[in-house]
C-alpha cells in the first residue's frame, strides 16, 4: 500500500496538544491520548472504511479478591493482557495493552478490565503509523505536540476582508506548527477567493509568513 500525500501530511504532522491528558502513577506523570479520539483519527485519515482492528488474544493475568471504597468493601480486582492488529489496507501493526478492573461484582471487573486492554491495545499499534495517534509523545521532548489552531472556515463574500483576516491571524501566530496549521486548514478559502500561487495576494501571504517565521525563530 502507499499512503496518499494527504495521508502523510497528516501522519507526520504534530499531534494537537488540546488532546493529550495526563494521568499519574508511581510519582510519576504520564502523557497520553483517549481511545475514542484515536479512532475518531483513524477514521479521519484512513476513511471510516480504510481501517480495521481485530483483537487476536485475551489474556486473564489476575483475578484475586480486594477490599475497595473507603469503607473496604469486598470486591475483586482483575488484570488482562491484549494482543490487538490494526489493519490499513494491507499494512498491518499490532499492539500489547494491558487493563484493570476493581468492582464487587466479577462479571463487571472483568468487562473493565477487558475493555482497557483491548482499548490500550489498538492505542499502541495506532500509535506506530504516526504523530496523530499518539507517537509524538514517546519523545520526552515532545518536540511534534503542538498547539494547534482551530480555524473557522466559513468563506466571506469579500476576498479583501479574507486577505485582511489571514495577513493578521499570521502576524499573531506564535509558533511555527500553529503556523502550519493555520496555512493548510485555510488551503480552500485560498482556493475560493482566487488566492492561487501566481496572485499578488499568494505572494503577500507568503512574505508575511516569512517575516513570522523570523520572528518565531528569535
Amino acid at each position: 500500500m502507499t499512503f496518499t500525500p494527504e495521508q502523510i501530511t497528516e501522519l507526520t504532522g504534530p499531534l494537537d496538544r488540546s488532546y493529550v491528558r495526563e494521568r499519574s502513577q508511581s510519582n510519576r506523570t504520564f502523557s497520553y491520548i483517549e481511545g475514542w479520539h484515536a479512532i475518531a483519527e483513524a477514521n479521519r485519515i484512513f476513511g471510516f472504511d480504510g481501517w480495521n482492528r481485530n483483537v487476536l488474544e485475551y489474556k486473564c493475568v489476575s483475578e484475586k479478591q480486594r477490599k475497595i471504597g473507603r469503607d473496604g468493601r469486598d470486591g475483586w480486582s482483575v488484570s488482562y493482557i491484549v494482543h490487538c492488529q490494526v489493519r490499513v489496507s494491507s499494512v498491518i501493526r499490532d499492539g500489547m495493552g494491558s487493563g484493570h478492573g476493581i468492582d464487587q461484582d466479577l462479571g463487571l471487573a472483568h468487562e473493565s478490565a477487558i475493555k482497557e486492554a483491548e482499548t490500550d491495545a489498538m492505542k499502541r499499534a495506532l500509535m506506530t503509523f504516526g504523530n496523530p495517534f499518539g507517537l509524538a509523545l514517546y519523545d520526552k521532548d515532545q518536540k511534534n505536540v503542538a498547539d494547534i489552531v482551530k480555524i473557522n472556515m466559513v468563506q466571506h463574500e469579500d476576498p479583501a476582508v479574507v486577505m485582511g483576516s489571514m495577513l493578521s491571524f499570521i502576524k499573531q501566530t506564535k509558533t511555527k506548527e500553529a503556523l502550519r496549521s493555520y496555512w493548510k486548514q485555510m488551503s480552500g478559502v485560498r482556493a475560493a477567493n482566487g488566492i492561487t500561487e501566481n496572485s499578488d495576494e499568494y505572494k503577500e501571504l507568503m512574505q508575511a509568513i516569512q517575516i513570522q517565521l523570523e520572528i518565531i525563530n528569535g
